[in-house]
């Protein structure tokens, strides 16, 4: 009985503190036609404490969607254009030689914001890529003798273009468990199409007005760990992880010799977060079945390692989740 009053008085806190996601995305809507899997994985992440990895071809609004984000929430804004010749300290900054004191003083970079856009983080060397996922993993970054928090929110959105894979550098499987989810976008409908181009060629847009402040976030993620998940959500999502390790344990000989590794112990903290960003992106104060499935394949698409024999039978990683979803009993 004191559960159902617990998740009643939840699902009140939710909705007092949840009009700001309508909010959001009518501000997005402003600036962004479509792509409305990109605004809701945004906000899932934001509200997760966690990043994203975005695969897409170039011009589907990626660089619009984080900024038009950073300005609605009245946060710094920084974008890092990822090339062969980058320098870690281009990143997190480095120790600057004054003249005029005589001494060291400390520079910092572009990652010293809320959001970051890194874009393209397959052009640059690997030294340049860990040294962003170490400030994404650690929360702060050392220049010489001094280690500085980053800010919060902070949010990094990387992106990787899935057509010139000429002088790239792929982030290694370890590197990329970093990110909450890899959220894979594709080109508009034709309407859609037709509304870019009159919003494009319509002369000058309205200056995006900020809606919250970060502080505002920061408490709203509270209320986002306050959402219940029942002990059946919590096994659902150990079976779902369980299977892409020991696919033979559930059912899923054939799935066997296509994973050569599966998600990691991340995974099911991921995807627990990530589901209970979602219930609140609904308006609920519990997670359902359907919370799960609805974030499974962002959350897991990246954390699994296809065989040579999957990748010849042109079997990816979102068919394998799909394989599992089917299989593993719903609560």
């Amino acid at each position: 009985m004191n559960e159902t009053v617990d998740i009643r008085e939840l699902n009140d806190l939710i909705a007092s503190k949840s009009n700001f996601v309508n909010m959001i995305k009518q501000g997005m809507d402003q600036s962004i036609v479509g792509q409305k899997h990109l605004v809701d994985s945004l906000l899932i992440a934001l509200l997760a404490n966690g990043h994203v990895l975005l695969e897409g071809v170039p011009g589907l609004a990626k660089t619009l969607a984080i900024k038009t984000l950073s300005s609605l929430i009245n946060a710094k804004f920084s974008r890092i254009q990822f090339t062969p010749d980058l320098l870690p300290a281009d990143v997190v900054g480095t120790m600057v030689y004054s003249i005029k004191k005589e001494s060291f003083e400390v520079k910092k970079g572009p990652v010293f914001a809320n959001f970051i856009l890194a874009d393209e983080i397959n052009r640059a060397p690997a030294k340049v890529q860990s040294a962003l996922l170490e400030a994404m993993q650690e929360r702060q970054v050392t220049i010489g003798d001094n280690t500085f928090r980053l800010d919060d929110p902070f949010l990094v959105l990387a992106t990787q273009n899935p057509i010139e894979q000429e002088g790239t550098y792929p982030l290694p499987e370890a590197q990329v468990d970093r990110f909450l989810m890899k959220v894979v976008i594709g080109y508009p409908s034709k309407t859609e199409e037709s509304e870019i181009i009159k919003m494009n060629i319509g002369g000058e847009r309205d200056a995006i007005r900020p809606l919250l402040s970060p502080a505002e976030i920061i408490e709203t993620r509270e209320v986002v760990r306050k959402i219940y998940i029942d002990e059946k959500i919590e096994r659902y999502i150990v079976d779902i992880v369980f299977a892409t390790r020991f696919p033979g344990d559930y059912g899923l000989k054939d799935l066997k010799n296509m994973i050569n590794f599966g998600a990691s112990p991340r995974a099911s903290i991921s995807m627990a977060l990530a589901a209970r960003a979602y219930a609140f992106l609904k308006g609920r104060g519990y997670v359902i079945p359907e919370d799960v499935r609805a974030i499974c394949h962002d959350v897991m698409r990246h954390r699994i390692g296809l065989s040579y024999e999957a990748e010849a039978n042109n079997i990816g990683a979102d068919e394998i989740i799909s394989e599992i979803l089917d299989k593993i009993a719903v609560p």
